[in-house]
């Protein structure tokens, strides 16, 4: 039995137009991973920066909580893991010098995430400038000194934040690989999310008490990574030995 199908010309041209969107859907998904696409700042205008060229980095956001910054430690060392970056707040490094402390005489990095826990895009300028002088006088009395990276401590930032970072003297740090550690879906969707880091790729994670999974998945995190040949840096070193990329924002 033989069929046929009948086609008037509207169906034909939603036809063609279906399969042009797809053709340019894929050339835009495939030119994205081969190109540096700007997309957190314009050309003129203060960059954030969320991947590097090569080597890959942890970054750990701490902004409040007693429990899980210190197992976070334990595990890097005993898992010989000599370069990350933590993102603490104000707020939490003056409730807890010892940890700060340890995470200077360690080696790794410190950044801000600014002092209490707030929405920068719904924040007047002035009100984020406060915030981040609080910061700032809290690393101060910490004797933590040439911070130079800042997050948003929630994640969000616009053209006002990052001109106003900019000011300050700081460089924003967004991120490419987000682990979700922070809803707790489980070790092993953690370490599935984090497993699709490639070179150039900045890691977030969570060393707040809310994130109760992260300690738990980062063995197996830190071993992928290390089995694919990416070493492990710092924000502040992938920033200075690759080239950078940044994502309009407005």
């Amino acid at each position: 039995m033989n069929f046929f199908f009948v086609m008037n010309g509207k169906s034909v041209k939603q036809f063609m137009l279906i399969v042009v969107a797809a053709f340019f859907t894929a050339w835009f998904l495939y030119m994205e991973n081969i190109v540096n696409i700007p997309v957190f700042s314009a050309n003129n205008e203060p960059k954030a920066i969320y991947k590097g060229e090569k080597d890959v980095s942890l970054t750990f956001n701490i902004g409040w909580g007693d429990e899980k910054a210190e197992p976070i430690l334990d595990i890097l060392k005993e898992q010989n893991v000599q370069a990350a970056t933590f993102f603490l707040s104000g707020a939490w490094a003056e409730s807890h010098p010892d940890l700060v402390n340890r995470i200077v005489k360690e080696g790794y990095e410190i950044g801000v995430l600014g002092y209490n826990y707030v929405e920068y895009t719904d924040l007047e300028e002035e009100k984020i400038r406060r915030d981040l002088a609080l910061a700032q006088e809290a690393f101060k009395k910490l004797n933590v000194k040439d911070l130079k990276l800042v997050r948003a401590p929630t994640g969000h930032f616009d053209q006002k934040t990052l001109k106003i970072t900019e000011k300050m003297g700081y460089t924003l740090v967004h991120w490419s690989i987000d682990s979700k550690d922070w809803k707790n879906p489980g070790v092993e969707e953690i370490t599935k999310h984090v497993a699709k880091a490639k070179k150039g790729d900045i890691i977030l994670l969570h060393a707040s008490d809310s994130a109760k999974q992260t300690a738990i998945a980062l063995p197996a995190i830190i071993k992928d990574l290390k089995s694919k040949g990416l070493k492990l840096v710092t924000v502040s070193e992938m920033i200075a030995n690759a080239n950078t990329k940044t994502n309009e924002i407005k």
